[in-house]
């Protein structure tokens, strides 16, 4: 599939790679989880060819299990057309933490996504909705039948986060996280240094009690997500992604 596509005053990116994925165990074992095959490809592929269409070009991707094996892949990214920047994680920084050996790369707007999340979503016109809102960050959401088992998210009128919390015992809604971000750099200036720090759990929650705006982006019913990191949804993924992706990305912001 071809794909080049417009993004103006383009951004970065930095997909998250760290994880051990035990629960994909044994699989996992000696194969980071964002290069399991899926239709026949690293489950990664796609994520850099959603980057590529969308524009994106400057890439990071931070590593820590088997860190050998993703640069082995794809190397600078000159085949993908895009230059990836590779940041080594001695520990596990968590999902937020992983931005901070990368202020020096991040002084633009960037994405963050997960290398073991795969998705069509229309990042241009998220990127759009980031801009028309002029807020701090943007997390993408998603409406799911089991609350209980994802971070969960309140809106007000005007689409502006009010509360984030992570696998509620008691949910109020079915609104989740759907893991992708539009971050904008002064959010680095809260960020803890040098020690574990989660999205979910700790960064977004921080950014809210600061009183730094963050607002949602409501995936389109066309869109598809799904994050491999179970048995379960990795079969799932298998079966249902290469039609997906046979289908093209998806074009919210030119409908």
């Amino acid at each position: 599939m071809a794909m080049d596509g417009p993004l103006h005053s383009v951004p970065r990116a930095v997909i998250l790679c760290a994880g051990e994925g035990r629960r994909l165990l044994p699989l996992t074992a000696r194969c980071p989880k964002p290069l399991l095959p899926v239709g026949g490809r690293p489950a990664l592929d796609y994520t850099l060819e959603l980057c590529r269409f969308h524009g994106l070009r400057e890439v990071a991707i931070n590593l820590h299990h088997c860190p050998q094996a993703i640069p082995a892949h794809l190397g600078d990214g000159a085949a993908w057309g895009l230059h990836i920047r590779y940041s080594y994680e001695h520990i596990l920084l968590g999902s937020a933490g992983a931005l901070e050996p990368l202020r020096d790369f991040l002084d633009r707007t960037f994405f963050v996504l997960y290398g073991d999340v795969l998705t069509n979503l229309d990042l241009t016109a998220m990127l759009a909705c980031h801009r028309r809102h002029g807020g701090v960050g943007t997390v993408a959401l998603y409406h799911v039948p089991d609350p209980q088992r994802c971070g969960l998210v309140e809106l007000d009128p005007a689409g502006r986060l009010q509360s984030f919390v992570e696998k509620p015992a008691r949910p109020s809604g079915n609104l989740a996280n759907a893991g992708i971000y539009i971050l904008e750099p002064e959010v680095l200036d809260v960020l803890p240094p040098r020690r574990p720090c989660d999205f979910g759990q700790d960064f977004f929650p921080h950014l809210l009690r600061s009183g730094m705006a963050l607002y949602g982006y409501l995936l389109a019913p066309e869109e598809y997500l799904i994050d491999i990191g179970t048995p379960e949804n990795l079969a799932r993924a298998r079966a249902e992604w290469p039609a997906v992706w046979a289908a093209g990305p998806i074009r919210r912001s030119s409908s």
